[in-house]
């Protein structure tokens, strides 16, 4: 599929889906939302990629709904308020349920709505010039969902006051860092894209089945109690028993080889 407001591409096992309007700071546009929806889903399916690396084109990362657009067009606000109102956000991989490892590799600003995409990921890298900030409530919008994703990461307060303050104080990535958002600041900027790469190729070494397992039980502890998040974490341990890659594993480590993982 070919995207106007985004590149999808793939290196080795890993896939990248990469926000492509730099002019208007990565912000979404109806098209946009659309087309993630379908890239997410594209690389979700296809057997060859293992893990999936987000980024941004140009200066900024992702800075939410193109509030151009919501003021200008009387179509972008009424949609976007359709889409909440029905539940449907199926612009991130959260909702849409993608089970493969998800590094955001944050690139300058990240704003507002692009914060959705950084509570979503399973790992945060950010570029040690990269921003945080959260402009909901100075636009006259409440601070919702992405935030309370946030609060599943770092301190309550923090989360709180970057909310609560708007478009008039932005976070720095080694502050991120510290309170736990990211959990690598790469310096300089230039090597954020090795950097993922790199970390993105260790994880696709392993097997891919043990990896969206993994990912589930851990994710889904999230929305339970301790007992409940452990016994479902236990089905999906038990979930892999027979599966090919549990033989495989250990006879390749006694081989000294590379594991060849079945692709399902």
């Amino acid at each position: 599929m070919s995207y106007q407001t985004l590149q999808v591409e793939r290196h080795g096992h890993v896939g990248w889906l990469v926000f492509d309007r730099p002019d208007r700071r990565n912000a979404m546009n109806n098209a946009m939302r659309d087309e993630l929806r379908a890239a997410w889903t594209e690389l979700g399916a296809d057997p060859r990629v293992r893990v999936i690396v987000n980024t941004g084109n140009g200066p900024a990362f992702q800075t939410g709904a193109d509030v151009m657009e919501l003021a200008t067009d009387g179509v972008g606000m009424e949609r976007y308020r359709a889409s909440v109102e029905k539940w449907d956000l199926g612009f991130t991989s959260w909702f849409l349920h993608i089970d493969k490892p998800v590094i955001a590799a944050v690139n300058g600003v990240c704003a507002g709505g692009g914060l959705h995409f950084v509570a979503d990921a399973d790992i945060v890298l950010a570029a040690s010039d990269a921003t945080f900030t959260d402009p909901h409530v100075s636009v006259g919008q409440a601070s919702t969902i992405e935030m309370i994703g946030l609060m599943r990461k770092m301190p309550a307060e923090a989360v709180l006051r970057m909310a609560l303050v708007g478009r008039y104080e932005r976070m720095s990535a080694a502050r991120a860092y510290e309170l736990g958002m990211v959990s690598e600041v790469v310096d300089p900027p230039e090597r954020l894209r090795e950097a993922a790469q790199e970390l993105a190729d260790k994880i696709a070494r392993n097997s891919p089945a043990a990896l969206a397992a993994t990912k589930r039980a851990l994710w889904g502890a999230l929305e339970q109690g301790l007992t409940d998040a452990c016994r479902a974490g236990a089905a999906e341990l038990t979930g892999l028993w027979g599966h090919p890659d549990q033989t495989e594993g250990p006879a390749a480590f006694a081989e000294k080889r590379e594991p060849q993982w079945k692709v399902d």
